[in-house]
């Protein structure tokens, strides 16, 4: 694991604690969370983000098989999409190893990765492709000159840089280095170098080697390769003709002389016959030569296919590294060589144990292909419950989890990864509206707008993977964190799309609150924010009636006070007496509406109100009157004894009912108003 927990836990010695008493073992305790892993720099999170889509592309893959029988995954035509997938992924690092050897400008400080760590990731993925993704058709063929140009690719020898020193010689020969070049390039099946200082040898002294130089390089250049044929048969048939010109040309080397066999500086015969010993698959000669040039048991085995046994396959390939490494050990102290030598063992899990130290992105993708080949099990260990596949994944999820910002990739990951990636994912999303609420109180950087953003990302993240129950609860808990920073249009539209009702109604109760604490003002502005979400609540076949007809309330009493502001007074008095004949005020909102309607009332320049609709608020008035004397007070007058208290007065029951009076005073004048009209 890559992450500890810490809590706090009492000093038995400290100053503050002299009785030396601990926490009860059933005393809650904060617990910390911290990850050992750094951050993903820049650099680094552009490969997390760009390898993603190629992971994603491989999870659909995955994701159709399970409508196929078990042998589906293994048909040619796709295990050629695996390789195709699995070359792209050789290519981007290939790209980022290019990148990071770019010798400019970095400002964001030092490379997180060097580029040699990239050239490693190279150089093992390529591999695989190489040992378990060969071309259809291919799975079975000989793998000898695929590895040689592997090893080419990857661990250039001889050098460019001495072959060009070599060159600028007219006597190359006499130089230490000639014959350990023309030896290498020959091993490495690098003919051009090798014709080109062959050619060379043709103006050396000894006429016996010119005369051997002019047939041997013929035998390099015609070496049989096996894509140069349609069918092995044919390729084993022209390696067989072409060993017997070897034979033939190791029987004219051994007809000469002694003494013929050295020139002024060296035995160019021991030399010369090192080459051709190569060429016959002289397994001895192979190995020593491999050993005298200072070449490693990568080296040895790639020969091995291409002169010792031509026709040497993928599957026989652990019986040659087992002899080879006998004589030349592998690096321990190089992850980089643990892996290839893995890999060409076929040690799956060292593969994936080995690649999990060097780079968890090497071990989760490596493992990710190997379910559908068969190389590891796909079923879930009996003690963890997780499969080698998904343990590998979840390590490399974790990393991720080290940069929060990366919680879009880090769920992907996680939820292709069984029952427990899922929970594992579905806690990460619940999380994001939290660390952004966490992020606004601390740092005061995060936007509505910007916040509004991300959940509709969680959103569609949990719509991609099936996961209602999680965006439901994700937002529930954004609807909560918009309350908190009175964004109570976004609050209620999360609580619609949560479906929590109840959470709607605690919406509505804080803006009615709003009208308490700030005014009418505020109040009428908070309210137009959640007048959408009726529309949004018609939209819905079912809905909670309580809630809407709470909601519906809330927004007409703030349209109300618009009304009143902008001198709309008619509409203003149409509106008011419409919440009581719709029945939308709750009971505890009526006085405070009727003392509203004193004003109305008193408007000396026209009649507001019908002579039913100021019944209709007489009635309401009386109904209060009636239901206080008979002790239902609180029901009916507790928010306008708040609404006074607001006004910084003291309110008690009765001082409401004084308010209340001056509506029956307004009323009755108003009655009086109207007869004498």
């Amino acid at each position: 694991m890559n992450s500890f927990v810490l809590y706090n836990s009492a000093q038995s010695d400290h100053p503050k604690n002299p009785s030396g008493d601990r926490h009860d073992i059933n005393d809650e305790q904060p617990i910390y969370f911290a990850s050992l892993d750094a951050a993903p720099s820049s650099e680094r999170r552009l490969f997390i983000t760009d390898t993603l889509v190629i992971f994603a592309a491989f999870q659909k893959v995955m994701e159709t098989s399970k409508e196929h029988d078990t042998d589906w995954l293994l048909r040619d035509e796709n295990v050629d999409v695996y390789r195709k997938l699995a070359i792209d992924y050789v290519n981007f690092i290939r790209e980022c190893w290019i990148h990071a050897s770019q010798p400019i400008p970095r400002p964001d400080g030092p490379l997180q990765f060097s580029s040699d760590h990239y050239r490693s990731l190279y150089t093992c993925f390529s591999l695989f492709v190489v040992l378990y993704l060969a071309e259809p058709g291919y799975e079975d063929a000989p793998v000898g000159d695929d590895l040689m140009e592997w090893l080419n690719s990857n661990f250039i020898e001889p050098s460019t840089e001495e072959g060009d020193h070599l060159s600028s010689l007219d006597r190359p020969w006499e130089d230490e280095n000639f014959w350990p070049y023309l030896t290498r390039a020959t091993l490495r099946g690098l003919s051009k170098a090798s014709l080109f200082f062959l050619e060379v040898l043709s103006q050396h002294p000894s006429p016996d080697l010119q005369s051997l130089t002019k047939s041997l390089g013929p035998l390099i250049e015609s070496q049989p390769r096996l894509q140069q044929y349609t069918a092995e048969r044919d390729f084993a048939y022209a390696s067989r003709r072409w060993s017997e010109r070897v034979k033939a040309l190791r029987i004219e080397m051994d007809r000469i002389p002694e003494e013929d066999r050295f020139d002024d500086f060296d035995n160019w015969w021991d030399s010369l016959s090192d080459i051709v010993g190569i060429l016959e698959g002289r397994a001895e000669v192979v190995m020593r030569v491999c050993k005298e040039l200072g070449s490693d048991w990568k080296e040895v085995c790639a020969a091995w296919g291409v002169f010792v046994n031509v026709r040497l396959r993928r599957q026989d390939l652990p019986d040659v590294v087992s002899q080879v490494l006998d004589e030349l050990p592998l690096d321990p102290t190089s992850l980089e060589d643990m892996i290839h030598a893995a890999l060409f063992s076929g040690e799956s899990h060292s593969v994936l144990d080995h690649a999990s130290h060097l780079d968890r992105w090497l071990s989760a993708h490596l493992a990710d292909f190997m379910v559908p080949l068969r190389l590891i099990e796909a079923g879930p260990d009996e003690e963890s419950g997780v499969s080698l596949r998904d343990h590998h994944i979840l390590k490399y999820a974790e990393y991720l989890h080290s940069d929060p910002a990366l919680w879009r990739i880090t769920v992907d990951y996680m939820y292709s990864c069984g029952d427990i990636g899922k929970f594992q994912a579905d806690e990460i999303l619940l999380r994001v509206p939290l660390r952004l609420q966490g992020q606004n109180d601390s740092e005061g950087t995060a936007q509505p707008g910007d916040i509004a953003k991300v959940l509709k990302e969680v959103s569609q993240t949990c719509l991609t993977h099936q996961r209602e129950l999680v965006r439901r609860t994700v937002c529930k808990i954004a609807a909560q964190s918009m309350v908190s920073r009175k964004e109570y249009g976004l609050s209620a539209a999360y609580c619609i799309s949560a479906e929590d009702w109840p959470g709607l109604g605690r919406v509505v109760e804080r803006v009615l609150e709003e009208y308490i604490l700030s005014g009418p003002s505020d109040f009428a502005n908070y309210a137009a924010a959640i007048a959408p979400s009726i529309q949004e609540l018609h939209n819905r076949p079912i809905h909670q009636g309580i809630f809407a007809h709470r909601l519906l309330f809330a927004v007409r009493y703030a349209h109300f006070h618009q009304l009143v502001e902008m001198h709309e007074l008619q509409d203003a008095a149409a509106d008011l007496v419409a919440i009581f004949r719709e029945d939308l005020a709750p009971r505890a909102w009526w006085a405070v509406l009727l003392s509203d309607s004193i004003q109305l009332l008193q408007e000396e320049s026209s009649l507001l109100f019908p002579s039913a609709s100021a019944s209709e608020l007489l009635r309401k008035v009386e109904e209060i009157f009636v239901r206080t004397s008979q002790g239902a007070g609180e029901e009916y007058l507790s928010i306008l004894m708040r609404t006074i208290e607001a006004e910084g007065k003291n309110a008690r029951e009765r001082d409401a009912l004084e308010r209340l009076k001056l509506v029956r005073l307004a009323l009755a004048r108003y009655f009086a108003r109207c007869t004498c009209v």
